[in-house]
């Protein structure tokens, strides 16, 4: 069964004093599909999610949510639309209250409902606290279950991970997944780091000072980039010019964009390549190989030192 289309983006462009901030951005979504909207700093990420949760006008373009026409704060006396939520960078909650106030000045759901996004957003210890007392990982999920006991079908997620530790970060990713399949609400989230976005995502689009430039499956967008901008934003990468894919016996590669991973390292006395660099990541060793004035980058599951001569060849 085909999912439905719950969103729509149509054509919408925003200019701001210093340029153009979107131009001419058009997708849809389906419902329950996991978006991310990727790009780098200033690439209008964030002015897009605002334009579609009704909260900032565009130039022209429209969205729409279920067919109807999603209206900015110019034909809204109260900007915002009632079942798209939407969680800033910067959210505050109110101060000096107990969490449990927070949440029922925010409710409209049934008590059942209730407990279930309390028990998916981790927050049932955190009840009887004050705002004022809680970390910023449990201020965020604290405001992510305000949002969905206000029962959105849509929810905006603008660099939910960006100030949380490794620690922090795996508990909102688990309460993200649990958004979505235990509760039905349609997330897009913004994020520009790969491992945030890569396992969640059913669909990236990527941004580039406002404009689209590549949407696809994460596997299509991590090993089919368009250019190197798109290439960078999932990781390591190595470019391969003419004179390297002669060295790596494949012409049919010239242009393209080969992971790390993507090769593999053979300890060899007569090899034409010396390893020059190492870094460890912990499950993996990155390895940097030169020849002349060629250099490529391999991921491996072992060390290398410095100097040996090895062979390149496809993992």
């Amino acid at each position: 069964m085909t999912e439905k289309i719950l969103l729509k983006v149509n054509h919408l462009t925003k200019t701001a004093e210093f340029g153009k901030v979107l131009s001419n951005v058009s997708f849809e979504l389906k419902q329950n599909e996991h978006l991310v909207i990727a790009g780098e700093t200033g690439s209008g990420k964030s002015t897009l999610l605002k334009i579609i949760a009704g909260l900032e006008q565009p130039d022209n373009g429209n969205v729409s949510l279920n067919d109807e026409l999603v209206r900015g704060p110019a034909d809204n006396l109260v900007p915002g639309h009632p079942e798209i939520a939407y969680l800033s960078q910067h959210f505050e909650l109110p101060k000096f209250l107990r969490v449990e106030q927070v949440l029922e000045y925010a409710s409209n759901v049934t008590d059942a409902y209730r407990q279930r996004i309390i028990s998916i957003c981790k927050i049932k210890h955190l009840l009887l606290r004050k705002t004022d007392q809680l970390s910023g990982g449990e201020k965020q999920r604290i405001a992510i279950a305000r949002l969905l006991l206000t029962h959105p079908q849509l929810l905006l997620l603008d660099e939910p991970y960006s100030h949380l530790d490794t620690g922090l970060k795996a508990i909102l990713k688990e309460v993200v997944n649990q958004i979505s399949t235990r509760l039905g609400v349609t997330c897009i989230l913004v994020s520009h780091h790969a491992e945030d976005t890569l396992p969640w995502a059913h669909r990236i689009l990527v941004m580039k000072k406002g404009v689209m430039v590549q949407q696809g499956k994460p596997q299509e967008l991590y090993h089919q980039p368009k250019n190197e901008y798109v290439a960078c934003l999932f990781g390591e990468y190595n470019v391969v010019d003419a004179g390297l894919a002669r060295l790596l016996g494949k012409s049919n590669l010239k242009g393209k964009f080969l992971r790390p991973e993507q090769l593999q390292l053979t300890k060899k006395k007569t090899g034409r390549w010396v390893v020059s660099g190492v870094a460890y990541y912990g499950s993996y060793y990155l390895i940097t190989v030169t020849y002349k004035n060629k250099m490529i980058k391999v991921s491996s599951v072992r060390n290398w030192v410095i100097g040996e001569l090895v062979d390149l060849n496809f993992s």
